[in-house]
C-alpha cells in the first residue's frame, strides 16, 4: 500500500483579506492552482483544518468550506480520520482560476440591482422594459382576472405540473410553430432560472463540468458554481459559437450539460444559423452531453431561426422558456420541455425543493396570452425594440463606444471601448462611478469567465438613447 507523501511546510497563500472577494474563493483558486502546476503531487496530504487557519490567519470555518469546495470539484479526498488529500489535477480549462479579489463580491453586489427593479437610476443595463412597452393594460386585466380563481382551486397546491391549461396552450403554440409536444411533457417553473436549477439539480454533481457561452447569462455562472459544477465557458461572438474550441474542451472535459442561447443570445443579440445549430447537435451526440436551450427570446426573434429543440426532437436537447420578455418579469413563470423519460425526475426534484408553481400567476399568464391581441402586442414590441436599438447602435457609437457584435434582434447591445482594462481604469470601477452618478450599469466582468481584454457593458435598449448616459459615457471615453 503506497505511503502518502508527508504534508510539506506549507507556504502563506496570497489572500488579501482586506478586500472584499471571498476568501474560500481566493483559497480555492491558489490551491487549484498548486494542484494543477504541480507544486503539490497527487497524495500529498494537506494540513488539518486547524494548522491551514492558523498559517494563513483565516477561520476555521472559512478552510472547512473550501476544503469542501475543492472536495467537491475532485481536487481532494477524505479518508476519515486522516485528513485531506489531493486527489487529481483538473485538465486546465476547468481548474477555477484565482479570483481576482473583491470581483465575484462586486459582482454579486450588482445582480440585485440589475433585477429588482426598484432602483431610482436610470437601468440602462438592466434586463427589463418600461411597463407601457409590454401592453400594461392587456396583463393587468390578465392579473384581476387571475384573482378571480374559484373557491374550489384555493384547496390543495395546484396540479405538479403546472396548470393543465397553461401546458395545453404551450403544446399546441409549440406544435404549430416549432415540433410536436405533448402536454405532459411540459414542466411550469418559476422563470427560466427556476427551470435551469432545476435541470443542474437533476443532471448535474458536484463536480460536473458544465459548459456555458462566453459572454453568458452571469446568474447562470454564478448558479453552476452554487451547485459546485466546474462552469467552463466556450467563446460566443459575431458569427456565433467557436465550435472548434468547444469540440477540444468537449473531448477534454466530458461535460455532463451545455447551456446554449440560440436566438437572440444575452448579452450579444446574435443567433446561431442553422449549420452551427446542426454541428452543436453532432457534437453533443459525439461526446454525450445534454444541451439546455435559453429560449426565453424566441417570441423576440424572426420567424426561421434555428431551435435545437426542433431539430432534436426533445432527445437530448431540454428547452426552457419564459414569458418575462413578452408579457413581465413579475409574472414568474417559465417551461421545461423535455423527454417523457426526463420529466417525472425534473417532476420529483421540482417538488422536493418548492413543491408546486403559483396557480395565480400561470392564469394571468394562459390569460394574456391566449387573448386575440396578444401576437399583435409582441409584433407592437419587436418593432419598437428594432426601432430602439438603432437608435442604440447609433447613440453609442456617437459617444465614442463599438458594439462587440452586431444583434439580429432583441433587447440587448453590447458595446464598449477598443481599449484594455488598466489600473484604475475598468468596466466595474466604471460601473461604480455611474451608479453614483444615478445610472444603472452591467459590465462585462457579469457575463464572463476570462478575464475582459477590452472595457464594454451591456446595454438595454430602452434606456441606451437617454442623454444622461450618453453624457456620462462621452465624459469616461
Amino acid at each position: 500500500m503506497p505511503v502518502a507523501a508527508p504534508a510539506p511546510l506549507w507556504p502563506t497563500l496570497p489572500i488579501n483579506k482586506d478586500k472584499r472577494g471571498s476568501l474560500v474563493e481566493q483559497i480555492v483558486g491558489a490551491i487549484s492552482t498548486m494542484v494543477n502546476e504541480r507544486r503539490l503531487g497527487t497524495g500529498t496530504k494537506m494540513p488539518s483544518v486547524r494548522q491551514f487557519a492558523k498559517c494563513n490567519g483565516v477561520s476555521t470555518f472559512t478552510v472547512v468550506e473550501a476544503y469542501e469546495r475543492l472536495h467537491q470539484l475532485g481536487l481532494l479526498s477524505s479518508r476519515r480520520g486522516a485528513g485531506f488529500f489531493v486527489a487529481r489535477a483538473l485538465p486546465p480549462a476547468a481548474c477555477p482560476a484565482p479570483a481576482a479579489p473583491g470581483l465575484q463580491s462586486d459582482i454579486d453586489a450588482l445582480a440585485p440591482a440589475l433585477y429588482s427593479g426598484q432602483q431610482e437610476a436610470l437601468p440602462a443595463g438592466a434586463g427589463w422594459l418600461p411597463p407601457e412597452w409590454y401592453g400594461e393594460n392587456t396583463i393587468l386585466d390578465a392579473v384581476r382576472h387571475a384573482m378571480k380563481i374559484p373557491a374550489g382551486r384555493l384547496r390543495g397546491y395546484g396540479h405538479p405540473l403546472g396548470l393543465p391549461a397553461l401546458r395545453q396552450h404551450l403544446a399546441t403554440s409549440l406544435g404549430a410553430d416549432l415540433f410536436p409536444v405533448d402536454p405532459d411533457q411540459v414542466l411550469l417553473t418559476h422563470g427560466a432560472t427556476h427551470a435551469f436549477d432545476l435541470v443542474l439539480r437533476t443532471l448535474a454533481r458536484p463536480g460536473d463540468v458544465v459548459l456555458v457561452e462566453d459572454p453568458g447569462y452571469g446568474n447562470l455562472h454564478a448558479l453552476i458554481r452554487h451547485h459546485g459544477c466546474v462552469p467552463v465557458g466556450i467563446r460566443r461572438h459575431d458569427a456565433g459559437l467557436d465550435m472548434e474550441e468547444l469540440a477540444r474542451q468537449a473531448a477534454l472535459l466530458q461535460p455532463k450539460l451545455m447551456f446554449v442561447n440560440t436566438v437572440l443570445q444575452n448579452p450579444l443579440g446574435t443567433s446561431l444559423t442553422q449549420a452551427q445549430a446542426h454541428r452543436l447537435l453532432g457534437l453533443a451526440e459525439q461526446f454525450d452531453f445534454r444541451l439546455v436551450e435559453d429560449d426565453i427570446y424566441r417570441e423576440l426573434a424572426a420567424p426561421g431561426e434555428a431551435s435545437l429543440a426542433a431539430m432534436d426532437g426533445l432527445r437530448r436537447v431540454i428547452r426552457v422558456g419564459s414569458f418575462s420578455k413578452t408579457l413581465s418579469p413579475v409574472l414568474r413563470v417559465g417551461s421545461l420541455c423535455a423527454s417523457p423519460s426526463l420529466i417525472p425526475e425534473l417532476l420529483r426534484v421540482k417538488m422536493l425543493a418548492g413543491l408546486t408553481t403559483s396557480e395565480i400567476n400561470e392564469r394571468a399568464v394562459l390569460d394574456a396570452i391566449g387573448t386575440r391581441g396578444y401576437r399583435r402586442m409582441v409584433a407592437r414590441l419587436t418593432a419598437r425594440l428594432d426601432s430602439a436599438r438603432e437608435d442604440a447602435l447609433e447613440a453609442l457609437r456617437e459617444a465614442g463606444l463599438q458594439p462587440l457584435a452586431r444583434p439580429r434582434g432583441g433587447m440587448f447591445v453590447s458595446a464598449g471601448w477598443r481599449e484594455p482594462p488598466a489600473s484604475g481604469r475598468t468596466a466595474r470601477g466604471i460601473a461604480d462611478a455611474a451608479l453614483k452618478a444615478g445610472i444603472l450599469l452591467a459590465p462585462g466582468d457579469f457575463f464572463t469567465q476570462r478575464p475582459l481584454d477590452l472595457i464594454w457593458f451591456r446595454f438595454n435598449v430602452a434606456f441606451a438613447a437617454d442623454p444622461r448616459l450618453l453624457d456620462f459615457l462621452r465624459r469616461q471615453g
